[in-house]
């Protein structure tokens, strides 16, 4: 198993539908760009990859998916930790990722 690490800061930015709201952080396309090449064929469905992300104190587990549109990979970031880290839409966010492929 490869554990590689990414740091980076970006805006938290909000996707509404009419079922439902969703909070997402775009990665640089620098560090896209590395993470797609690193990935390679252990994408998993719809492209994503999953990782460790932490955000100031909290860590999770989740996936980092493709946005074609922005050439990057989108970060789902969950209510739970928008609301212990104290962040808003447009706030500018420290993320750090750890990727989880097959070596």
């Amino acid at each position: 198993m490869l554990d590689e690490k990414f740091h980076f800061t970006a805006p938290l930015w909000i996707a509404s539908t009419q079922k439902a709201t969703w909070h997402f952080i775009t990665l640089p396309k620098d560090r896209a760009d590395q993470i797609r090449f690193m990935a390679g064929d252990n994408a998993r469905g719809w492209g994503s990859v999953p990782v460790t992300v932490t955000i100031g104190g909290t860590s999770w587990k989740t996936s980092i998916f493709p946005d074609k549109k922005q050439e990057s990979y989108i970060l789902p970031i969950k209510a739970e930790v928008r609301k212990v880290e104290g962040i808003t839409t447009g706030d500018e966010v420290r993320v750090h990722i750890a990727l989880h492929l097959d070596a």
